[in-house]
């Protein structure tokens, strides 16, 4: 059995990645789990994936928090709120499909944007709450 988390995470860029509002806010398909060095702004990342038991007597379910992280340039609010915008829009309810497992539900829970202390950068955070069951 795939992982939950890690089946959840192939989805959802899967679905990032083959997304041409995302593609566009990005600037081409600048979704990461690690960042290559000397990529430059604007891309998303995979951050904090917490996956717990969600199981029922009838079924192995899991209840995942996950956050996205998009790290834009600080001359303007405007293109972090553009990526959120889109990457929410892409994944709210989205139905994916995931190795192993199926997805019961997706959903986006909040969303922030900080400026970064380097004073260059601003980041954006994108937090959903899916719930996945063994298939």
């Amino acid at each position: 059995m795939t992982d939950p988390g890690w089946a959840l995470q192939k989805a959802v860029y899967a679905r990032l990645t083959s997304d041409a509002a995302v593609m566009a806010a990005l600037g081409g398909a600048k979704v990461y789990d690690h960042v290559p060095r000397r990529t430059p702004k604007p891309y998303v990342t995979f951050g904090r994936n917490v996956v717990r038991d969600f199981s029922t007597s009838d079924a192995e379910a899991h209840e995942h928090d996950l956050a996205l992280h998009v790290w834009a340039g600080a001359k303007g609010r405007k293109e972090t709120a553009a990526i959120l915008d889109a990457v929410r829009s892409s994944l709210h309810d989205g139905a994916l499909a995931l190795d192993g497992h199926r997805l019961i539900n997706l959903r986006h829970t909040a969303s922030e944007i900080t400026s970064e202390d380097d004073g260059e950068t601003l980041e954006g955070i994108a937090r959903f709450r899916a719930v996945t069951e063994v298939a």
